[in-house]
């Protein structure tokens, strides 16, 4: 494929961003420039010769500007086969000129949205000429160079300079693929809105879902596997897709998956007082709430002390000096904050390895969307876990099930519990006592091992705390899926725990009610699993 010298180029822009040294560029370079509306207006005024596009077609913009590129005088001067005969004669005998160069971008659909705009308002910011060209130079990108992204004017620019006022065959099917990329998205972004917003579908007969690459990540998994990170070009709910890093080295695979683990969970507790969640291999291993961030990072670090080191700390306040200096005390690979103050920046300036990643207000805990995951051949998809059934548990959604009841600290502890749970691996087993996990057992196959576990780590804290006793003793214990048998209950009994707080609805109900009550256990029901595989 040769060269294509371009002599008459084609500009209707939304984006105004660097179309006057565009413009002065394509001019220099002795190209003829067609526009449309606000576009010419712009060109213009900056001194530049511009044909309207009405002049081009014998046709005015018609129907509030709903109509001006759809003409066989643009589509038939983007598509014509140059070096086809037919081609050829039709463009001379209905007076087509043939258009080397479309400089498009869309209207703004997605910041139509996201700034709350009315239905009629963003029926009309959907674009239908504009990528009805770009899909026109694009495939003939054999002849036809399309830009759709201002960051790529200089790009193009420079391509011209150097090859005197033409491009390569590769830079045009280049920006061909880039070009249908930004009209799949468009339009996927258009359908998303029609079917979740306008039309409040779940799952729409067709599931588009507009993403944009973020970065390339250094690997994934394990160093084997290539990775990258992807976010919605649209509106979406932010998170740590969207979190600003402001020191350390680059994040990993591992490192987002941890740290959207870790923030997931301490967004739960964003109206709560300062607390501080650990999280290592997207399992939590230490979680606490007290009167001040520091306290509470001390609670939740001592929770496992082992498991704490290079791992992911998420914190529901703005991060300040003192936690940041306890938090280096051992090695951490992401710190996961709303803001940090000058004194917290300047304590990890001195670990250049840490990640610090601000997020601004933290992400609704029971905010809606949807969650996928691929599989062989497919893709699962679900409503997220925002842990409502009629609204998020509290007491008086608990059914007691014991002769005992919870006395109100037990039960404080339970909903504590309870909501850690939801984060942890199934089988999950949370032991919590005032305001701070004790033992978090995780990803086992049966749930009396993860009672087990929990307890074993629980233990193992207290003789490095130099504790008369583990945190256990006298604690709540919560389980993200009912006891089948009483074994997991009796496992979490001899650690322990006093209360119980699970979703009931086994089989084996009786008896593990007689087994809670043998043991002097209270035990609620919350008639709500949480499952997390």
């Amino acid at each position: 494929m040769q060269d294509v010298t371009i002599k008459r180029a084609l500009l209707s822009v939304s984006d105004k961003t660097g179309l006057i040294e565009l413009g002065q560029a394509l001019a220099r370079h002795g190209v003829a420039l067609v526009s449309t509306g606000g576009t010419a207006k712009a060109l213009r005024e900056a001194g530049l010769d511009v044909m309207d596009i009405s002049d081009l077609t014998g046709f005015p913009e018609m129907m509030d500007g709903r109509v001006k590129t759809l003409h066989p005088k643009v589509h038939g001067g983007l598509l014509a086969v140059r070096d086809n005969d037919e081609h050829v004669a039709a463009m001379e005998a209905h007076e087509i000129g043939a258009i080397d160069l479309v400089v498009v971008n869309l209207y703004p659909f997605a910041q139509t949205v996201m700034r709350g705009a009315a239905r009629d308002e963003v029926i009309e910011n959907i674009d239908i000429g504009g990528p009805s060209m770009v899909r026109s130079a694009a495939k003939n990108h054999a002849s036809v160079t399309i830009v759709t992204d201002p960051g790529d004017y200089a790009r193009l620019v420079e391509e011209m300079d150097a090859k005197a006022g033409a491009t390569s065959y590769d830079f045009r099917r280049l920006c061909a693929a880039k070009a249908y990329a930004a009209t799949a998205e468009y339009d996927a972004m258009i359908a998303s809105w029609f079917a979740f917003a306008d039309q409040g579908q779940m799952f729409p007969e067709s599931l588009p879902v507009p993403l944009r690459l973020s970065s390339e990540l250094r690997y994934g998994e394990n160093p084997h596997q290539k990775a990258a990170l992807y976010v919605p070009a649209g509106p979406a709910a932010k998170g740590i897709g969207q979190a600003t890093q402001i020191q350390g080295k680059d994040l990993s695979y591992n490192n987002l998956n941890d740290a959207d683990a870790a923030l997931g969970l301490v967004s739960e507790f964003r109206a709560a007082a300062p607390t501080v969640v650990i999280v290592k291999h997207a399992n939590p291993c230490g979680v606490a709430t007290a009167g001040t961030l520091i306290d509470a990072y001390r609670q939740a670090f001592d929770c496992d002390r082992v498991s704490a080191f290079g791992g992911i700390i998420a914190v529901n306040r703005p991060l300040d000096g003192p936690t940041a200096e306890a938090i280096t005390d051992i090695f951490t690979e992401v710190v996961v904050a709303p803001d940090a103050d000058e004194a917290a920046r300047a304590v990890f300036a001195r670990k250049k390895n840490l990640r610090l990643l601000l997020t601004g207000q933290l992400p609704d805990p029971v905010r809606g969307g949807l969650e996928m995951k691929t599989i062989a051949g497919g893709m699962l998809v679900q409503s997220r876990d925002n842990g409502t059934i009629g609204g998020v548990i509290a007491p008086a959604d608990l059914k007691v099930v014991t002769k005992r009841a919870p006395t109100e600290q037990e039960l404080k502890d339970c909903l504590f519990a309870w909501t850690i749970a939801k984060h942890v691996k199934s089988n999950a087993i949370v032991y919590a006592k005032d305001g701070a996990t004790a033992g978090i057992g995780a990803g086992q196959m049966n749930r009396r091992d993860s009672s087990r576990i929990a307890a074993i780590r629980a233990r193992e804290a207290a003789e490095e705390a130099g504790w008369a006793q583990p945190r256990t003793v006298g604690s709540a214990v919560a389980s993200d899926a009912f006891f089948p048998f009483p074994d997991g209950l009796l496992a979490a009994a001899e650690a322990g725990a006093t209360a119980v707080i699970q979703p009931g609805g086994s089989l084996g109900d009786d008896k593990v009610i007689a087994a809670a009550d043998e043991a002097g256990l209270a035990m609620v029901f919350t008639g709500m699993r949480h499952f997390r595989h």
